[in-house]
């Protein structure tokens, strides 16, 4: 794939620009980091180039003066919200995160349990955290916030707040959803801070909206389709533009909350050292766009990915109020349709053809691979083995695996496990292609080839198991479906 994005560059500024907001302040910095730390995919397709552990990277050449503060929110822990990306719970993913965290050698220094009002969830949380020796402070919902300054900024509002002990200059706190509580943590802190002498500021940093490309650029449009379910809007930032008569980009929750940070700010030190939302901000990424025409192109497609899961969302009775009608806005306004992914053109007419489940893939070098459901094997295992065959150079009608082998499986399946569907799925195709490369050259070759499809485009013609769709996520393509459910029983 073609890149648009400079990520040495884009590492370099970052971090220096991270560096000189902490000497801004002097003592210490609470940086609020939005989105994902690391995995972060809609960055990478929208920026072809930006690596998904950039963040990561960015922090680790900090790693002297940073300590990460993980944050959860009670509610979420109570009622077992999950990552819609990793299919786990909140919770999880606070130890998965933290666990990633040091590996790289990053110091995670505690674990904040926000809007705590005693549930019986977030204590056995709590207890098991402390039981692997992690520091748990609790936060509390605050009546009146975020309007309440006097209450807010008081012995009863932040100052009934457990006091987060820290070590660094540069305190990062990260959260595994949005509606955390991170930038309340942030604020309490400044008000524990402040008791104590010690001058602290705060500082936000996210990647989306890019504040310094125009506001219906593709590439902020596809923030609005990614947030489509929680109805952020990117709006030009009127703070900025009367302070410095230049326009900025920002969205809404930041634009609506500032005036109510800025009476916090001064409660706290008497003085805003920020006159825009924007200026809140650190994000260097617009900086390092080097092919502005390949992030365009890039984040349409990527808005007709977000089409198609909310489309299937919506068909499954999960999408949020106006999610889908949102996106379809957000189409016409950048004049695109589904009809502009090739591959799902491709898929389409294939399934029209025959009029059996069929599955297309885009390669790297744009060339299309289809295929088709058969006897042995399901339309979305069939095209890996296509598009592998095509990648090693192997005929299309050489057979990676032979049909005696598959049939063992099949009979396992059915038989043994009581299964419905003796077709082999993407995961039991790819370990019967892994036995056959031990003693066949083709297969081998075929299977070496994997890494090479990560990035590209997949499209089939009805939605797929969750089996598959993980197997599609674990390879990196970007896999969307016709908004079509196989039979199946309900109960």
């Amino acid at each position: 794939m073609k890149s648009g994005f400079d990520n040495e560059k884009y590492l370099k500024m970052q971090s220096e620009r991270i560096k000189e907001r902490i000497g801004q302040f002097g003592d210490k910095l609470y940086l609020e980091f939005g989105g994902k730390l690391f995995d972060d995919y809609h960055a990478s397709r929208v920026l072809p180039g930006f690596a998904p552990d950039s963040k990561l990277k960015m922090l680790m050449q900090l790693s002297d003066y940073a300590e990460i503060v993980i944050v959860i929110n009670a509610a979420d822990i109570e009622k077992n919200k999950v990552r819609g990306d990793l299919g786990i719970t909140y919770d999880v993913d606070v130890l998965r995160l933290r666990d990633e965290f040091l590996q790289r050698g990053l110091y995670v220094g505690s674990v904040v349990i926000t809007h705590y009002a005693g549930q019986n969830s977030a204590d056995q949380f709590r207890a098991r955290l402390e039981k692997e020796n992690i520091k748990v402070w609790l936060h509390y919902t605050i009546e009146g916030y975020p309007s309440d300054v006097p209450f807010i900024v008081s012995k009863d509002g932040f100052g009934k707040n457990d006091y987060i002990e820290t070590q660094r200059p540069l305190i990062v706190v990260t959260a595994p959803g949005p509606g955390s509580g991170k930038m309340a943590t942030c604020l309490s802190q400044l008000y524990h801070d402040n008791l104590r002498g010690i001058k602290a500021g705060y500082a936000k940093f996210e990647t989306f909206p890019i504040w310094n490309i125009p506001l219906k650029h593709p590439i902020n449009l596809a923030y609005e389709a990614a947030t489509a379910d929680l109805n952020d809007v990117n709006m030009i930032d009127p703070f900025h533009l009367e302070a410095y008569g230049a326009t900025a980009v920002n969205y809404n929750r930041d634009i609506e909350i500032f005036p109510l940070l800025n009476a916090i700010f001064e409660k706290i030190y008497g003085e805003n050292p920020y006159k825009s939302p924007t200026d809140m901000g650190v994000n260097m990424a617009g900086f390092c766009i080097t092919d502005d025409e390949v992030c365009r192109e890039a984040s349409r497609m990527e808005i007709i990915r977000r089409y198609y899961a909310a489309l299937n969302k919506a068909v499954q009775n999960e999408a949020a109020e106006n999610e889908l009608y949102k996106i379809e806005l957000l189409m016409k306004q950048e004049k695109i349709s589904t009809d502009d992914r090739k591959v799902t053109v491709a898929c389409k007419k294939r399934a029209e053809e025959l009029g059996v489940p069929t599955a297309a893939a885009e390669l790297g070098d744009r060339k299309i691979i289809t295929s088709k459901t058969s006897d042995f094997l399901g339309a979305s295992a069939a095209l890996l083995l296509n598009a592998l065959k095509y990648l090693a150079g192997i005929g299309h009608d050489v057979k990676l695996i032979r049909p005696e082998a598959i049939a063992p499986i099949q009979d396992l399946k059915v038989r043994y496990l009581g299964g419905k569907n003796p077709r082999l799925h993407t995961d039991e195709v790819l370990i019967a292609l892994s036995l056959s490369a031990c003693g066949d050259e083709n297969a081998r070759r075929a299977l070496e080839q994997l890494p090479n499809l990560r990035g590209c485009q997949v499209h089939t013609s009805v939605m797929l198991s969750e089996v598959d769709v993980k197997i599609f996520k674990k390879l990196g393509m970007d896999l969307t479906s016709e908004p079509v459910q196989t039979a199946r029983k309900k109960y």
